[in-house]
Order: structure tokens, then C-alpha cells, then sequence
């Protein structure tokens, strides 16, 4: 490791000594003819940039260097008319040392001149213990004597190209949200392009994760910005041909006065080998160096969950009451009262026909939780409030409004918005948890709706903002509040925050301690929505697969155990009054409910260590996982039926014996490192392999 170390600190040296303007690029290739090329980089990744500032990406990842771009304008203003400044004549280069929060490292400044008299600076830091993950901003002083109008800029503008000889075949990740709720891991297809906005792409549709990344099998690149508040940028994806196209954009109107500078957001650039885990993974950690990181979870986020959303809006206290009793009996250790329990969305009463002695009944279901032996959640959908409430009769004040005045439309309640940067909506919404921990004596939240991930910028004259922007940005302040109150309360309090299929918005991760798979549509969803997760929060985060009655058949525990989930169900019993969609636990159920609780509760793969860099989500099939716990390692492979090899990867030295532990059967040893066997099974196998 010293030697590693050491090594990476001579190379580094050794650009920053040598940080001249080369006319060639030596290890990596020569540029064109008669092109000067300035390089800079570390141990994992260089970028070259030409005369022009023009920049292609060298990835120093696989067995030798290798250019994976070509040349391209990657950093660039656009002006009014449409047209971008791409070309920007090279004039100096200089580097220095520098030591912070994210450890020491090498800054480069590369300037150049444009024909239009502007003059771009293009700084990028390498740090040491961030290889291949290149921190990125620019600035742009217009020297042209009269004021200039920008529309917008872009930042690590790159395609990847397919590696020699590979057929162009490419994956990409995008953190944003859609209000078809689609996967967020997807091949890209011929004509494939994603926008990838950050601000609202529905009207109740909004926020994200400010990260894209593109991959093939040799090679992957990920772009995104760093700053600690969410910014309403794009991060558009798109195939083209001979390759697979990301930049980040920002589109903002602004003048700039003569002899003042523009200056981007600071935005990132990595290359990575494998899918988009290992970037989003450095991501995470160097934002958690900015101050911006998940909490540390309790032991109660990962218990396993019962809700009660089984019986619907209609449910009813003594339907949820009598199923408790099997809930606690089949190992589950939650109790969720959802949606239905109040009278309408903004006042928040209870709903008089299933609590007809008001808060007393409210407080005596969540004593009867408590003596069944399990712990009480309680749904809420802050933010939202409903035409015809009281709340919104006596404070429209409180009321995000758009440009024209209109108040801001939450389709699936029929909803408005609150805004969330008003002061009104934050005092009431924190009396409201104090109500519902410290009198009611719930233990935990199931905070939930899509509307709830992001907003839209707010132009109501009562609420004073500086800029529209603020209650989009300040929507994490509001859910720290949320946070912190009830913790105050409860210190053990489980905060879930479930933003309904959306990609979930990596600013409010510091105040929630789970995330749960949000209303996935597939058993695809809940495993590479848990590998993102377990990358964005951290490789023990507690990431639920949410109820196991939306996976592929109702029934796919494997999908959730597999990839260390925590298991959650909404099943009904004894009886289940709906007509149609019932989720009875038959005797037939309860068999199959009954073992994989008991292999979770087993097992605890979800507080143990994801491994998500071992096996390329699109690529490697079948499709594998895996998680480290207590000196054991566990693979999970699906496919829809596999007869044919797998490789077991991430084994340390020594054999290893493998079992089936879902069926309890061997499987046989294997050799650590990487072993190669024939599999065979539908669906889905879970490995356990124990040092022998």
C-alpha cells in the first residue's frame, strides 16, 4: 500500500513539475499533426487538451492507456442566438499543490482566449485519494470592451467511443426524475436521449441526483455537479453515432458586464472501469467530505417491515389490529399505519369514521402496536394541501405559486403545494411531528409522495424570496427540520422518505435513515434502484425493497434478500374485504412469506457490506450481487433461467465452501479470487460462501 501511495505521489510530482504545453502525448498516443497538447491527470485518468482547449479523456484504468474520447469542445458557453463559443486559443497553463477537506492533491489552470475577446479558465483538481475523479470549474471575464449575453454553459461535454475492436454497445445511469417512473439503469438503444433536468419534468415530478454516467464493457465516464445545494441543471445523455454522449448544461440568462467573470458551478468528471457503482460511490464519499452524508442508521431502520397499505384507503383499526398478531408471529417487527387515516391532505384531522373518539383512538391503536411487540410508523404526505380544506381556506398565503400566480399542481392527491421555504409552512409542519411522536407516541415516519423530491421555484409576493430558486434549494432545510424534530423526540426514530418511483434527490439523503425501493415496477427496479442507493448512501445504508407484493409475481423475496434489502410486506389476514387486488396471506403464502422472513431475520444481509463494483449491472450475466457479513460473502445471480458458467469474484485466499442457503442444499469449493463454475437455475440463486 506504501509503495502504491508512494508511486502515485511521484506521478503526481512529476506533472505538476513538468506542466508544460507537449506536442506529444507520449504512453497515450500522439495527437494529430501539428497539434500541441497540454495533459494533465493522475494515476487513473489524464485529460489532453489541444490548442483550442478542446479536451479527450485518457482512461489509465485497464492494462495500458487509452484515449476513450476524442477531442471535443467540452467546456463551452452558448450564447442567445443558439451559437456555442467552443474555440478558445491556448495562452498559459500553471499548477499547484493543494491540501482540504478532500486531501492533498494537484490543481491545474489551463487559459485561453477566444476570436470574441473572451477570455476562459479552466481549473481542475486531481485528488490522491480520488483517482480518475476530476473536480471541474471555469471561468469566463469578457475582455470584449461591451456587455455580453450568455445563455448558457456546459461543462465535460464528452462521448464515449466503444474500446478497439468492441461492438458499440453502452449503459447509462441518470439521477433525474420522470413522471413515467422509469428505470433509472438503462441501455441505450439507437435514438436513445434523456434530458436529465434537475428541476421539475411533471408538475409534480422534480429533483434527482445530480449524476449521469455512461459505460460500455471496458470503460465508463460520469459527469455531475458538486455544489452542496441542488441546482437546476441538466445532465442530457444521448446515443450518437460511434458512441454514447453526456455533458452537464446550465441554462441561465445572464449578462456580463466588460472586465467581469461567469463563473460555473464546480462539476465533476470520472472514469471508471465496470458499471456507474464505483463513480456514484466517490461521489458520495466526496460530497460526505463537503458536510453532506447520510446519517448513521439505527438498528430499528433495518428491522423488517408489516404495513397496512394492504387493506387500502379503506382500511379500517380493527382489520389493521387483528393482523398483528401474525405480523409479530412471522418475525416482522414494524407496524406502518398508511394513507387513510386522515380526513383530507393540509388539515390533517382524523378521519372521524375510523377514530370516532378523535386522538384518544389515534393514541390507543399505537399502544395496541406497542403490546403486540412491534414498533409504529405513521404515513404523512407533507406539502401537499386539498382544495376545500381548512388550511387553505385560512393561509393561501402558505401556497407555492408559479409565474403567473397559479398555485403549483400535486396531480395524485388533487393537491397544491406548500411551500417549503416558508417560514409559516415549516412552523406548522413541525408542530405537526412533535404532535404525531411526542402525543400520539408514533416511533417512526413513512414520509411519501413524489411531489416531496423536489419543487418548483416559488414567485408568491408573501413569501419574500430572494430568487424563485429558494424554495427548490431550501427544500433540504425543510426536511432537516423534519429530521432533527423527530430525533429530538425520539432519537431512534426511523425517517423514511419515499419519493414514489422518482430517482430520489441526493440533497435530502442527510434526513432520512431509510430509502425504500418507492413503488417499483419490476424486480429489476428493486435491485438496481438498491445497488444506486447502496452507492449514493453508503454499502450498508437501509435501502427496503418496499412490499414484496410489487415485485415480479408478488412474491420475489430473492430479489429483495439478495442484494441486502430490508423486507417489507403489506399482506392482509385473515381476511382481506377488497373485491379484487387482494394481498390474503392463504396458508399456501404463508409458507413461502414464513421462510424468507426467516432467512432475512438470518441472515441481515442489509446491514452488511454491498459490494456493487464486483459485477457490471449491464453487462455481466447473469446479473450478480454481492454482500460481505461477518467473514462470509453472498452472491445473488438472476436471470430469467441460466444453464452455463458464472464467475465468483471478490473471494479472498483460500478455498471456500458454497451453499444455497435459500434451499439449503451445497453447491461445492472454490478457489479465492476468481473461480469459474456451471450454475444452473431459474429466476434466481443466493450463495453463501464460508472460508473452509
Amino acid at each position: 500500500m506504501n509503495n502504491q501511495y508512494d508511486q502515485r505521489r511521484r506521478t503526481l510530482l512529476q506533472w505538476l513539475a513538468g506542466a508544460a504545453v507537449a506536442t506529444t502525448v507520449g504512453e497515450a498516443g500522439a495527437a494529430a499533426k501539428g497539434q500541441d497538447v497540454a495533459r494533465i491527470g493522475d494515476t487513473a485518468m489524464a485529460l489532453e487538451f489541444d490548442s483550442q482547449l478542446r479536451c479527450r479523456v485518457i482512461s489509465r484504468r485497464g492494462p495500458r492507456p487509452a484515449a476513450v474520447t476524442a477531442f471535443a469542445a467540452s467546456e463551452r458557453l452558448q450564447l442567445p442566438n443558439g451559437r456555442w463559443i467552443e474555440r478558445f486559443a491556448l495562452v498559459s497553463q500553471a499548477a499547484d499543490r493543494v491540501d482540504g477537506p478532500h486531501g492533498s492533491g494537484v490543481r491545474h489552470r489551463l487559459t485561453g482566449m477566444s476570436p470574441e475577446g473572451i477570455e476562459k479558465t479552466v481549473t481542475i483538481t486531481f485528488h490522491e485519494r480520488q483517482p480518475g475523479f476530476a473536480v471541474i470549474r471555469v471561468s469566463y471575464r469578457n475582455t470584449t470592451g461591451k456587455p455580453l449575453l450568455i445563455a448558457a454553459w456546459a461543462n465535460s461535454a464528452h462521448t464515449l467511443r466503444p474500446a478497439a475492436g468492441r461492438k458499440a454497445e453502452f449503459w447509462t445511469f441518470s439521477g433525474a426524475t420522470h413522471p413515467d417512473r422509469r428505470d433509472w439503469v438503462q441501455p441505450m438503444v439507437y435514438g436513445f436521449e434523456q434530458r436529465n433536468f434537475m428541476g421539475m419534468n411533471g408538475s409534480d415530478y422534480g429533483g434527482g441526483t445530480p449524476a449521469a454516467d455512461v459505460w460500455q464493457r471496458d470503460c465508463g465516464l460520469a459527469v455531475g455537479h458538486l455544489d452542496t445545494v441542488p441546482r437546476l441543471v441538466e445532465l442530457p445523455v444521448r446515443a450518437v453515432d460511434g458512441g454514447a454522449a453526456l455533458a452537464v448544461e446550465f441554462k441561465r440568462e445572464a449578462t456580463v458586464q466588460p472586465g467581469d467573470t461567469l463563473d460555473t458551478l464546480e462539476t465533476f468528471l470520472a472514469v471508471h472501469t465496470g458499471d456507474y457503482f464505483a463513480a456514484l460511490d466517490q461521489y458520495r464519499q466526496l460530497m460526505a467530505e463537503r458536510g453532506l452524508r447520510s446519517p448513521d442508521a439505527p438498528a430499528e431502520s433495518y428491522e423488517p417491515i408489516w404495513c397496512a397499505w394492504g387493506y387500502e384507503r379503506d382500511f379500517t383499526v380493527p382489520l389493521m389490529v387483528g393482523t398483528l398478531q401474525k405480523a409479530k408471529e412471522l418475525g416482522l417487527e414494524w407496524a406502518v399505519l398508511d394513507d387513510g387515516w386522515q380526513n383530507n391532505e393540509g388539515d390533517w384531522k382524523l378521519d372521524a369514521k375510523k377514530f370516532p373518539n378523535g386522538e384518544a383512538d389515534m393514541r390507543g391503536l399505537v399502544q395496541t402496536v406497542k403490546d403486540a411487540g412491534l414498533k409504529a410508523r405513521l404515513w404523512i404526505t407533507p406539502l401537499a394541501v386539498d382544495p376545500g380544506s381548512d388550511l387553505l381556506h385560512d393561509h393561501t398565503d402558505m401556497l407555492l405559486l408559479d409565474k403567473e400566480g397559479a398555485p403549483q399542481l400535486i396531480s395524485w392527491w388533487n393537491s397544491f403545494y406548500l411551500c417549503p421555504a416558508y417560514q409559516p409552512t415549516i412552523d406548522m409542519t413541525r408542530d405537526w411531528i412533535r404532535k404525531i411522536f411526542g402525543e400520539w407516541g408514533y416511533q417512526g415516519l413513512k414520509i411519501d409522495g413524489q411531489h416531496l423530491n423536489g419543487v418548483a421555484p416559488c414567485y408568491n409576493p408573501a413569501h419574500k424570496h430572494a430568487r424563485p430558486e429558494e424554495s427548490f434549494e431550501k427544500l433540504q432545510d425543510f426536511w432537516k427540520m423534519v429530521y432533527d424534530t423527530a430525533r429530538e423526540i425520539n432519537p431512534k426514530a426511523v425517517v423514511e422518505l419515499c419519493p414514489c418511483g422518482t430517482s430520489y434527490a441526493f440533497h435530502n439523503f442527510p434526513y432520512m435513515n431509510q430509502a425504500p425501493a418507492s413503488d417499483p415496477l419490476s424486480s429489476w427496479q428493486v435491485r438496481h434502484k438498491g445497488k444506486t442507493l447502496k452507492a449514493l448512501m453508503g454499502r450498508s445504508a437501509p435501502y427496503a425493497g418496499d412490499h414484496v407484493e410489487l415485485s415480479d409475481g408478488g412474491d420475489d423475496f430473492a430479489s429483495t434478500v439478495g442484494i441486502g434489502a430490508v423486507l417489507s410486506t403489506k399482506f392482509t389476514w385473515p381476511v382481506d374485504p377488497k373485491p379484487k387486488d387482494s394481498f390474503l396471506l392463504t396458508p399456501e403464502r404463508e409458507v413461502v412469506w414464513r421462510k424468507w422472513i426467516g432467512i432475512y431475520r438470518d441472515k441481515m444481509l442489509a446491514n452488511g457490506v454491498y459490494r456493487g463494483e464486483l459485477y457490471d449491472i449491464g453487462f455481466d450475466k447473469p446479473e450478480g450481487h454481492v454482500v460481505e457479513k461477518d467473514g462470509k460473502t453472498y452472491f445473488a445471480f438472476f436471470a430469467p433461467r441460466w444453464d452455463g458458467p458464472v464467475e465468483i469474484r471478490g473471494l479472498g485466499p483460500g478455498r471456500w465452501r458454497l451453499r444455497d442457503y435459500a434451499n439449503g442444499r451445497d453447491i461445492g469449493e472454490v478457489e479465492g479470487g476468481r473461480s469459474r463454475l456451471t450454475l444452473r437455475f431459474e429466476h434466481a440463486l443466493l450463495l453463501e460462501a464460508s472460508p473452509k
